[in-house]
This record gives C-alpha cells, sequence and structure tokens, in this order.
C-alpha cells in the first residue's frame, strides 16, 4: 500500500493544486460563502475519517442542550434518502445514515436533520415552528459554501494532520493549511497519560496560534441492549465475538482485550444484510457478541436469535475542559 501511495504521489500533487484554487475562490468571496444570524459550530477534520467527529458533537449537544435549542445537520453519509430529511419517530438508520439515527435516539429533546445542500438545511432548520438556537455542522470543515461562526478541527493523536499528506499519497482531503481556519484544534484520541511536554511538543508541530486541546475516548462501564446491561469488568472475562464497522476500529477491540480471531471487521457505515447477521451468529456460536453504538444502530435492524450489546464512549479532555468550555458558551452568547 505504502508503494502504491508513492506511485500516486503525482495525482496528490494535482488534488492538492484543485484543492487550494478552490479555497482561495472561497478566501476572495470569487465563490460565495452564505452566512446566517445564528450561532453555528462546525466540526470536521483535514483527514478522511477515524478522528472522533461524532463523540465530540454528542459533547457539544451536552454541554449546551440545556440552555439552548439546538439542531445538528450533517449530509447523512450513505443513507438511502435524499435532500432534507428530519428525524423522527419513523425514522431508521437507513434513512438518516447510522450517525445521524444514533444522534435522535440519545438526544430526543434536540432536533437532528440531514441534508448534503448544508446551505438549504440550514435554511429547512429556520423555517421549522421550532426553530434552533444553535446549530452544529457535523464533518462540515471542507464545506465552504456555509460560513460556519466556529470551526472545530479534530485530528486524531496517532495520525496527526501536520505528519500527513494530501490524497491519494497520505489521507488529507486538502493542504494542511487549511488547518488556519479553525478557531480551535482539538487533538483526539489520546492515551490517557499523554505528559504535558508531548502535549507541547504537538503544539509546537502543529504551529498554529489557536488553542489546542486535547481528548481521549471515554468507555462507558457497561454494555448495553435493548433489555438489559452488563458491566464492561465481567464481559472482559468472557468469550466474546467483537464487531466493528467503523474507521479505525483497533482502539475498540483493544479495550474489550479481544484476539484476532473474535474480531470480525466490516467497511465504516456498512448496512448489515440477513446473510453478514447469519455469518456474524454462526461464528459467535456460544459467546457473547459486542458492538460499536454506531454499529447497533443499523444491527438491530435485524432479527437476532442471541442477544447483542454496545458499548458508549464518549470525548473526554485530558485537561482544560472549562477552557473548552468557555470558549464554545463565548461564541454562543456573542451571536
Amino acid at each position: 500500500m505504502s508503494f502504491l501511495r508513492k506511485i500516486l504521489f503525482p495525482f496528490s500533487i494535482l488534488y492538492g493544486f484543485i484543492t487550494s484554487i478552490r479555497n482561495f475562490l472561497f478566501d476572495k468571496g470569487i465563490l460565495r460563502s452564505y452566512s446566517f444570524e445564528i450561532p453555528i459550530i462546525a466540526v470536521g477534520n483535514l483527514s478522511v475519517g477515524g478522528t472522533g467527529k461524532t463523540p465530540q458533537i454528542e459533547y457539544l449537544i451536552r454541554l449546551l442542550s440545556s440552555n439552548y435549542k439546538i439542531a445538528t445537520l450533517s449530509r447523512g453519509y450513505k443513507r438511502k434518502s435524499e435532500g432534507f430529511v428530519k428525524a423522527d419517530a419513523n425514522s431508521t438508520a437507513e434513512i438518516l445514515g447510522d450517525e445521524p439515527f444514533q444522534i435522535y435516539q440519545k438526544f430526543p429533546q434536540i432536533t437532528v436533520a440531514v441534508d448534503a445542500d448544508r446551505k438549504n438545511g440550514i435554511e429547512k432548520l429556520l423555517s421549522l415552528k421550532d426553530t434552533p438556537e444553535v446549530i452544529l455542522l457535523d464533518d462540515a470543515f471542507q464545506h465552504r459554501r456555509v460560513k460556519a461562526g466556529f470551526y472545530i478541527l479534530l485530528s486524531a493523536y496517532n495520525d496527526l494532520f501536520c505528519d500527513d499528506f494530501i490524497l491519494p499519497k497520505g489521507n488529507l482531503r486538502e493542504s494542511r493549511r487549511g488547518a488556519k481556519r479553525a478557531d480551535v484544534i482539538i487533538i483526539t484520541k489520546c492515551p490517557k497519560d499523554l505528559s504535558e511536554i508531548e502535549q507541547q511538543n504537538i503544539k509546537n508541530k502543529i504551529g498554529l496560534e489557536v488553542p489546542i486541546y486535547f481528548s481521549y475516548i471515554d468507555y462507558d462501564g457497561l454494555v448495553y441492549n435493548q433489555n438489559e446491561s452488563k458491566k464492561v469488568s465481567e464481559i472482559k472475562l468472557l468469550n466474546k465475538l467483537v464487531i466493528a464497522g467503523i474507521a479505525k476500529p483497533e482502539p475498540f477491540f483493544n479495550y474489550l482485550k479481544v484476539f484476532s480471531e473474535d474480531c470480525k471487521v466490516f467497511p465504516d457505515h456498512h448496512f448489515f444484510t440477513a446473510k453478514d447477521i447469519q455469518q456474524i451468529e454462526d461464528k459467535a456460536k456460544n459467546k457473547i457478541i459486542i458492538t460499536t453504538e454506531k454499529d447497533f444502530v443499523r444491527l438491530m435492524q435485524h432479527h437476532w436469535k442471541m442477544p447483542i450489546y454496545y458499548l458508549p464512549i464518549k470525548s473526554s479532555f485530558l485537561s482544560n475542559m472549562d477552557l473548552f468550555d468557555k470558549d464554545v458558551f463565548s461564541f454562543v452568547k456573542r451571536n
């Protein structure tokens, strides 16, 4: 794979040139960006997948929803619907996409919507009778047609954007220079014991004069299904089959202390078929089945002969959480 990516280097130069021209045209106002008179927070990344955008969106929902009417808007990746869709009691993961549907189930007090055209999606949200007071845009760092008021850039600790290269040689959707649009940068999926010295080294490497925070994935102490829960400490001691259809599932497998022969990996956002379910049950036999929360919302659309559990996660800060919260609240209050 690394050899192939080296061969594709010229295409990275071409792709980088095209994205740079596009950003230049937006920066100079030749291509129009639309602003709205409502606080809009965009969460995104420079790389392809696996930075923890959904846990960060959920963090913002928990932070803001007790004080403001919140709406989330995403494109609804791999959904089997088109145009603007507002989540309701008839929604499924296939209609909304797995991540928006997960958010809708976890946070029924907020408005969840999907639309690949973010400008149209925002206009639709603002036309609702129960108009939101804050809109959270998921995976919208490159969506320049809408100008958010506050940009949160995520970069995974083991895959820093400043060490990466543009597609297809690397995993970046645009040049590293795009990070200059960020109001805040969060280095996600850090080790819990990441030292202040290493944090400072990463800040120096990034070299931007914006607040840089460090977060980690915090796993729940219980796994759940629709009827019951079990302690993770007990689950780790049991024979189990662990299923994941997410980008970079290795930390999830490692946390549950599962060997490779007891893992089953599917593509990110994979919509499971009846054949997939049968293969999973055949492989599981008498083992307990554990999956991610994002996969669970897709898996539970099928009939299961045995119980299946999911392990929730959330984003937590190593330090300075209060400063990040203050940055967000200050932006919302100003706008």
